[in-house]
């Protein structure tokens, strides 16, 4: 059996990435390292204005995955991310700056910070890509009930949908598994267990 794999799970808020996570964790007694939103100390502020404090709250998650990544990459045996540093950057901060969010001035620092990381950090065994449409993700949103998230726009969400797809299209840092997530329970069915399963090991074994 192989060993020492990393995986990442990649998606949009309200995918299914942390449940994900937590279930494989479960199933295979493997390592989580989970997104570190609960220390974002501009998280809350960004949600009620993002051109404010967009830069900020994307500087702090970058760094902070850097160091995940490098917590990670020493770790022994299989381990788990709930969510990428490619993602950051691919996705929210290159979101922020089309939204003008971030000036073209602070997007071109922190796209420079970027490429000096991923030169440097060790790329996932295998990404995991959670898809779902916008009614899936709101009705995940309104039912965890964080209170940072119940105003976020349908339209920031769609546009984060696309860029996922558009990211998951030209990604070939490692091997890569979509999974639509709106229909599937991996909680508590065990059809849809079994299904993810056989889908994961035929990319990796663990």
């Amino acid at each position: 059996m192989m060993r020492n794999n990393y995986i990442t799970i990649a998606g949009n808020i309200g995918a299914g990435k942390t449940s994900l996570v937590e279930f494989l964790c479960r199933r295979y007694q493997v390592k989580p390292f989970f997104e570190p939103n609960d220390t974002n100390p501009y998280l809350e502020d960004f949600y009620k204005d993002m051109h404010r404090w967009a830069f900020h709250s994307q500087v702090y998650f970058l760094t902070h995955k850097f160091r995940l990544h490098q917590r990670l990459s020493v770790a022994s045996g299989t381990v788990i991310q709930d969510r990428s540093i490619y993602e950051d950057a691919e996705i929210f901060a290159r979101n922020l700056h089309n939204e003008r969010k971030i000036s073209k001035q602070d997007y071109t620092t922190y796209c420079e910070l970027y490429a000096n990381i991923i030169q440097i950090i060790r790329p996932p065994d295998l990404l995991i890509y959670l898809k779902c449409n916008l009614r899936t993700i709101k009705k995940r949103i309104a039912s965890r009930g964080r209170p940072m998230e119940k105003d976020i726009p349908d339209a920031y969400l769609r546009k984060l949908n696309r860029l996922y797809n558009g990211w998951v299209d030209r990604y070939d840092l490692s091997p890569k598994l979509t999974i639509v997530t709106d229909r599937l329970d991996y909680q508590t069915d065990l059809c849809d267990q079994i299904y993810l399963l056989k889908r994961i090991e035929k990319h990796i074994l663990l």
